[in-house]
C-alpha cells in the first residue's frame, strides 16, 4: 500500500513525520492482575488518540472499550472481521457495552491497537478502530473492529475491560494523541 493511501484510509490530515505521536500515559499491570485499564484527564490537544496494548487475561474474554466512566449506553456501536488459518466470523450490533472489540484466550498474551478518531471534536461522533490478534501456538486469531459512540461528547477518559477474567502481570497498555 502506498503511503498516500494510507493516509488516506486512516483520514489523518496533513504530512505524517515521526513526532506526530506524543506518549500521553502507560500503564504496565502489576503482580496482582488488574480489572481494567483506565486512562483518565487526558488531554484535548490532540486530533486523535491511540492505545496500544501487549497483554495477556486470566480468561477467554471479549474486551470493551469504555469512553467517559459510561459502561452500558444506547450509544455504542460496533462491527467486526476476524479469522484463524481455519475459519471466520463477522458481526456488528448495538452492543450496549463497548465501542471497541478485541479478544484472546487465556493465558496467550495478544495485541491491539485501537484509533479513536477526533476524540475532543464535540460536533463528531466518535469512531473507533481496532486491529488485533494473538497467536496460540501456531493457531489464534487476527481481526478488524470497528465502533463508534454516537455520543458528541468529548473523550476525557477511556477504559479497557475484559468481559471475564483480569489483565495479568506484565500486560502493558500505552496511550499516545496524534496531532
Amino acid at each position: 500500500m502506498s503511503p498516500i493511501l494510507g493516509i488516506y484510509a486512516s483520514q489523518i490530515s496533513g504530512h505524517l513525520v515521526t513526532n506526530s505521536y506524543s506518549s500521553i500515559a502507560t500503564q504496565t499491570v502489576g503482580s496482582g492482575g488488574a480489572s481494567s485499564i483506565t486512562f483518565a484527564s487526558i488531554p484535548s490537544t490532540y486530533t486523535h488518540l491511540q492505545i496500544r496494548g501487549f497483554y495477556r487475561m486470566s480468561s477467554t474474554a471479549e474486551n470493551k472499550l469504555e469512553m467517559n466512566g459510561v459502561t452500558t449506553t444506547t450509544s455504542y456501536y460496533r462491527h467486526f472481521l476476524q479469522g484463524s488459518g481455519s475459519a471466520t466470523g463477522a458481526g456488528g450490533n448495538n452492543s450496549n457495552t463497548m465501542a471497541g472489540y478485541y479478544e484472546t484466550n487465556a493465558n496467550i498474551f495478544g495485541t491491539h491497537i485501537i484509533d479513536i478518531l477526533d476524540y475532543a471534536d464535540t460536533n463528531k461522533i466518535k469512531v473507533v478502530r481496532t486491529l488485533w490478534g494473538f497467536d496460540a501456538n501456531g493457531s489464534g486469531y487476527v481481526g478488524l473492529s470497528s465502533g463508534a459512540n454516537a455520543s458528541t461528547s468529548a473523550i476525557t477518559s477511556i477504559s479497557l475491560v475484559p468481559n471475564a477474567g483480569t489483565y495479568t502481570q506484565f500486560s502493558s497498555f500505552a496511550l499516545y494523541g496524534i496531532k
